[in-house]
């Protein structure tokens, strides 16, 4: 059946196969045996690429399988620029660690495709996107991410964070924020996410992002 498909990420399997951890359209975060050979584009797989594939169910294991691999969308905005880049890792790796294998939520790959089309789509003031991807994940997931909800996690950047909860999306944009603080609010917001998915989120790619924003 063919179905579309988000990479969150890719483990080898072989020398011919990979695991393809995936968000799905129809049925929600799944790991999928994809062949692959010499001729693959190995580029296909890049975090958070938009893909088409057939995929069935195997009778004999959790994994399904998926087949005729292919990109709905160039995602050009993203893969031409280092810092889109950098922020797609940090994105699908929270995504990898906090959607469970197995889960479904309703609207959430819509509004996934959504944010990297948006991503994708913009040409400056995106520094801050990142910390609205978390924001809107919490939400997406089902949680209610209040300025009064994040207090309890927040410390001493409670004003400037429920500011931000509060802002609309392109002022949220332009937020002054160095890079010190930037990374204090998505810790904060990775907490946040953490504690109500019962999730450990130690994010590696974070220190990437620090760097990168420093």
């Amino acid at each position: 059946m063919d179905t579309d498909l988000i990479v969150l990420n890719l483990t080898k399997l072989g020398e011919s196969s990979v695991v393809l951890h995936a968000l799905s359209r129809e049925y929600g975060r799944r790991s999928f045996v994809v062949k692959v050979s010499r001729k693959t584009s190995m580029s296909l797989f890049l975090p958070l690429n938009l893909l088409e594939a057939d995929v069935s169910e195997s009778p004999r294991s959790t994994l399904w399988r998926a087949g005729a691999v292919t990109a709905r969308h160039p995602l050009n905005g993203i893969r031409s620029d280092m810092h889109k880049n950098t922020m797609t890792l940090f994105m699908s790796e929270v995504l990898y660690r906090a959607v469970k294998d197995g889960a479904y939520e309703a609207g959430l790959f819509e509004w996934l495709e959504r944010s990297i089309l948006t991503l994708d789509s913009l040409e400056r003031d995106f520094s801050n996107y990142h910390l609205r991807f978390l924001l809107e994940l919490a939400s997406a997931m089902g949680f209610s991410p209040t300025a009064e909800a994040l207090a309890p996690f927040s410390g001493k950047y409670y004003q400037l964070l429920s500011d931000f909860v509060r802002a609309p999306f392109a002022e949220s944009m332009i937020m002054p924020m160095n890079g010190e603080v930037r990374n204090a609010l998505a810790e904060i917001l990775l907490k946040y996410i953490a504690h109500h998915s019962e999730s450990s989120l130690n994010i590696q790619s974070l220190k990437v992002l620090r760097e990168l924003y420093g």
